[in-house]
């Protein structure tokens, strides 16, 4: 036992059965009593006990004996991916190897019309290639007129740099696009060595990244608009 002038630690002895070659190990619980002077508020008693095994017991308790911490009064808030109907969208693909980003693009309106997504409520923007769709993603962040901007493009690796120039361009540029506009911009570009990892990721065997991006679009628009929309 250990003592001070802000409480005291003691060391008890545990028996825990340990199923590793059928022996027996001493395990040890440490309690942690913060005693108060005067008239300071309740004392606060932690006890951790620690043995072989997943089980890892925590508590924490105030004088009373009731809990201090209540998980079931925390608010989770999470978008919804039933339906967007009544949201706007706007897809920006780059058209720089538009043999991959069309199927993303179709991938996504697909997404789209099965979560009742009107073709009326979707705009498409091509650009050039990866390094404009995060200009173009904020101005279209900023006017206000979408729930959630798609960025769409494929970067494939070639015998220079430049693949590593263009990625770290579109990445930081969708990125400041959301953070400037306060519009969620969905990062859909495709970063691939290969064109074999492209086409599995254009309804291969890795699926249809532009539906994936099209579903978290859904949910953010939802999230922004029912649960972080500023207040007015």
């Amino acid at each position: 036992m250990a003592a001070s002038a802000f409480g005291q630690c003691n060391l008890l002895p545990r028996t825990a059965s340990v199923n590793l070659q059928q022996s027996h190990r001493q395990l040890y619980s440490l309690s942690f009593h913060r005693q108060s002077v005067k008239s300071s508020p309740p004392a606060l008693s932690f006890t951790q006990s620690i043995g072989f095994g997943p089980a890892i017991e925590r508590h924490c308790v105030d004088r009373n004996g009731s809990d201090l911490f209540k998980t079931d009064a925390v608010r989770q808030l999470n978008g919804s991916v039933i339906s967007a109907k009544g949201h706007r969208f706007a897809i920006v693909v780059a058209r720089f190897n538009d043999l991959i980003t069309k199927k993303l693009l179709e991938g996504a309106l697909e997404t789209f019309n099965n979560y009742s997504v009107r073709e009326e409520d979707i705009d498409v923007v091509w650009v050039p290639g990866c390094f404009e769709i995060g200009v173009t993603a904020q101005l279209l962040g900023k006017s206000q007129k979408y729930q959630a901007i798609l960025c769409i493009g494929a970067v494939i690796r070639g015998d220079t740099s430049h693949y590593d120039a263009v990625v770290n361009a579109a990445t930081s540029g969708v990125l400041s696009a959301g953070l400037n506009s306060g519009t969620p911009c969905i990062f859909g570009v495709l970063t691939c060595d290969t064109l074999e990892q492209a086409f599995n990721r254009i309804g291969g065997k890795s699926g249809n990244k532009g539906s994936e991006t099209a579903l978290t679009a859904i949910e953010m628009a939802s999230l922004f608009e029912h649960h972080l929309k500023p207040s007015e």
